[in-house]
């Protein structure tokens, strides 16, 4: 996304320095004398500069139904008065199409779609006009040209800042995908420590108010059903325990399952070779682990696109293998707590955790002889 918005911003700031260039050595000729080419100058840095400033605005979303109509008309006023005085000392003024055609273009860009085709069509008319079209001899290089160069301005400005915003919104719409998952995920394990508990809390509270009620009445009912609230409590705590444990520790088949669907909603084409339930069932939560710490890894450090999980056991050997093609060179060096915590887990059962940040992407990688 940076290196798009970059390349975005530099493709329409660089047809507005275009224009000053073109403007400037057309100016360079001195046929505009020394009064009229400090003028032409002044025009067309304010054309450049508001044409800078609302394509940069127009990048945060097209259409942003931007109501400063006054100052829209004064740059475009400006910039006419330039073309007007420049068609008087050349016969088909080109170069000076371009600097309405920038006020056209950034206009557009912040308007809704349905009055940009209308600003289009009225602000050519204008400048072909001002141009001299009734002036030239010329009349059908004079009309055909300018509505020309001035379409083509405008069609690549926005054609740039289109694809730019296409892409702002599949961005968003993937960050919202990823906010979905987890809220998905956090949704279901509440609704399991509901189920799993709900029934356990009703009881210890029905246990509890009867307790209360036999006390000095039946001493002895009242003790018998203590003790079964605290049988009830430490039932509830052994259970909420193994809900925790099957939420951390789920199968590798599940941590896979689960790995796909994320990087899948985030856009990330995902391929799994091989099958987890190879994968003996004290080591399970073990690459389970290493799993959960490589798709954070791709959703976090990197600008992959594709993503694919290996699963080999031969002879004794079990491993996993994530590989995304999408490793960043910008990130600092290092393993970071998580891998750290992945080596320390792996080195008290033998086995190992490799990277490889080659060029063709990156790699986590353990195996454990089992």
């Amino acid at each position: 996304m940076g290196s798009l918005r970059r390349w975005t911003w530099w493709s329409v700031a660089g047809a507005g320095a275009m224009v000053a260039v073109v403007t400037t050595l057309d100016m360079s000729t001195g046929r505009y004398g020394p009064l009229g080419t400090p003028l032409l100058a002044s025009a067309v840095v304010l054309v450049t500069v508001q044409h800078a400033r609302y394509m940069w605005r127009a990048m945060g979303g097209l259409g942003r139904d931007d109501r400063r109509t006054v100052e829209h008309l004064a740059t475009f006023a400006v910039a006419v008065a330039a073309l007007t005085y420049a068609g008087y000392n050349t016969p088909v003024p080109m170069a000076w199409y371009l600097l309405p055609a920038a006020v056209i273009a950034h206009v557009v860009a912040n308007r809704p779609g349905g009055s940009r085709l209308l600003i289009v069509v009225v602000g050519t008319a204008a400048a072909t006009l001002a141009g001299g079209v009734l002036r030239s001899p010329d009349v059908v290089g004079s009309l055909v040209m300018p509505v020309v160069l001035v379409g083509a301005f405008v069609t690549a400005d926005l054609a740039q800042l289109w694809f730019w915003d296409a892409v702002l919104k599949l961005d968003r719409g993937q960050r919202a995908a990823e906010a979905l998952a987890v809220a998905e995920e956090r949704l279901r394990f509440a609704a399991d420590l509901h189920d799993i508990q709900g029934h356990h809390l009703q009881a210890i509270a029905l246990k509890g108010e009867l307790t209360s009620r036999l006390i000095g009445r039946d001493d002895e009912a009242a003790r018998r059903h203590a003790d079964e609230v605290a049988e009830l409590a430490r039932t509830a705590l052994r259970e909420t325990r193994e809900v925790v444990l099957g939420y951390r520790r789920a199968s590798l088949g599940t941590e896979i399952t689960n790995a796909v669907g994320v990087l899948r909603a985030a856009g990330i084409e995902t391929a799994v070779t091989g099958d987890a339930s190879d994968v003996p069932p004290p080591l399970q939560p073990l690459f389970g682990a290493l799993v959960r710490e490589g798709t954070t890894n791709v959703l976090r450090h990197s600008r992959a696109r594709r993503c694919a999980v290996h699963i080999s056991v031969a002879d004794g050997q079990v491993s996993v293998r994530l590989h995304n093609d999408g490793a960043r060179t910008d990130e600092p060096a290092g393993d970071g707590s998580g891998l750290a915590g992945l080596r320390e887990r792996f080195a008290t059962v033998g086995g190992r955790v490799e990277v490889d940040a080659g060029g063709d992407g990156f790699a986590l990688v353990g195996s454990v002889r089992s």
